[in-house]
């Protein structure tokens, strides 16, 4: 029987982060991973090749239009055969990077489906159905999320969820997309760009609901610019399929309208994979709506020999966003852990968020809106992605910037973007919140010209209501 310092439970970004960084530490270490590709979602199914088939929409995008900047192409067409085979390109080298990085770090890899089997053992099913068992003086669950069905939603040729949508090689004239949080709006906007007709269906009162108002409300409107339909406030009553047409029902302020479209899209959120772990066999495993609840500081469950992280993790009392980047940092965050380091705690304040539509949107930090709940007298400066040269230059001078700063101390509670590039931006931000930055160090910081950074400057001067270029 094998004995390893650490099992891990599925590959993704929380588990083969782990992993590395546990091999890197001298611990040995086991991945146990079903999927015949390590890498899990976010490599496979995910961020990375969402964001190559959002690449191909930008590119596509481009070069219709470059005739406006002097660039002038005939002959312009879209190809979905190629489209997909870029994605699963870019997916494959990155699964394969994981694999030499576990070679690399000493890593094991069992394939096969991993469960909790006893205290200190997991029990390993390959693929040909035998069974094995492995010791370990810890286990971390790492399972990660599937996209989430609601209730009366059968998938089909034309009812699929973002794994589904990611194989598709036709571009439908019409899509209805139900949910406007990230995946939504990001397939929304890739679609739009290839050519269809798309309407959101949101039930919360507006666009990417999470995100700052001013944030959502400037996202609208750049959305409806594009031509990309909305419904918030609306409630999807039933779906269905007739023929070669979706049918949606859809129950709103407006009250009920009836929805026409040639495929549709359900993005209403990931549920956990945490069915056939072995938890039940565990009660002091505290697991809700099929989370697996952990302590904040120290991602211990109840079982003293188990961590989780990543999305398949709730905390007790607030939010766990549901994002690889997160799952990085809990994943090392274990691994030093263990190997006896004194880490510091996961910051769940200062987890930034990216959508990578057109246009982005990233945030790091509090809303104006939490910031105001957590008894926070606050000051807000603003900066118009319109008054920067660079967002001129490149043709996308829409959005803003958005800086949350606390009246008495002038700490940056807040970052957030919508416009060009922000997905990149918001590092920034990251870093300088991170240090407990204040709105007057924030606009000290000189950055060149003209650059698309130049905005955040701005927003902190807004602060002080004396920016420069408005």
């Amino acid at each position: 029987m094998a004995t390893y310092d650490l099992a891990i439970i599925g590959s993704g970004p929380g588990g083969y982060v782990c992993a590395i960084r546990a091999g890197q530490n001298g611990l040995k270490t086991v991945v146990i991973e079903k999927d015949p590709r390590v890498g899990g979602t976010c490599t496979l199914r995910g961020c990375i090749p969402t964001k190559a088939v959002l690449h191909s929409a930008d590119l596509y995008g481009e070069a219709q239009h470059g005739a406006k900047i002097g660039v002038k192409a005939s002959g312009i067409e879209l190809d979905m055969n190629a489209v997909r085979s870029f994605k699963e390109d870019v997916a494959g080298k990155s699964s394969k990077g994981i694999e030499f990085l576990f070679r690399k770090n000493k890593v094991e890899r069992l394939h096969g489906h991993g469960r909790l089997a006893g205290p200190g053992k997991i029990s390993v099913t390959g693929p040909d159905g035998k069974e094995q068992i492995v010791e370990a003086k810890h286990a971390v669950i790492a399972t990660g999320s599937a996209p989430r069905l609601i209730p009366g939603i059968t998938l089909g040729p034309r009812v699929m969820t973002s794994d589904e949508l990611l194989e598709n090689v036709v571009v439908p004239k019409r899509l209805i997309v139900l949910g406007a949080g990230a995946v939504g709006v990001e397939f929304a906007s890739a679609y739009r760009r290839f050519g269809s007709e798309v309407t959101l269906v949101e039930m919360l009162p507006r666009l990417l609901p999470l995100e700052d108002e001013d944030i959502s409300a400037e996202f609208e409107k750049a959305f409806r610019r594009r031509g990309i339909k909305s419904h918030t406030g609306a409630k999807l009553e039933k779906v269905e399929v007739a023929g070669e047409v979706v049918k949606a029902m859809v129950a709103g302020p407006k009250g009920v309208e009836n929805l026409e479209a040639d495929l549709f899209l359900c993005a209403v959120g990931r549920r956990p994979v945490s069915e056939n772990v072995g938890l039940e066999k565990f009660p002091n495993i505290k697991v809700e709506r099929g989370f697996v609840v952990v302590d904040a500081d120290t991602l211990l469950t109840g079982e003293g020999w188990v961590s989780a992280i990543g999305d398949v993790v709730a905390l007790p009392g607030r939010p766990h966003p549901q994002l690889a980047h997160l799952a990085f940092v809990e994943g090392e965050f274990i691994a030093d852990r263990l190997a006896g380091k004194k880490p510091h705690a996961v910051n769940y304040d200062l987890v930034p968020g990216a959508t990578y539509s057109d246009p982005e949107v990233a945030s790091v930090g509090l809303t104006e809106k939490a910031a105001k709940e957590r008894g926070h007298k606050v000051k807000v400066g603003t900066f118009p992605m319109s008054a920067n040269g660079k967002a001129r230059i490149l043709g996308a001078a829409e959005g803003l910037v958005k800086v949350v700063a606390e009246e008495k101390y002038d700490e940056v509670l807040g970052v957030h973007i919508v416009g060009p590039r922000a997905t990149e931006l918001i590092s920034d931000a990251c870093s300088l919140l991170r240090l407990e930055t204040t709105s007057e160090e924030m606009l000290h910081v000189m950055r060149p010209h003209p650059t698309l950074s130049e905005a955040l400057t701005e927003a902190a001067l807004g602060v002080r209501g004396k920016p420069l270029h408005i």
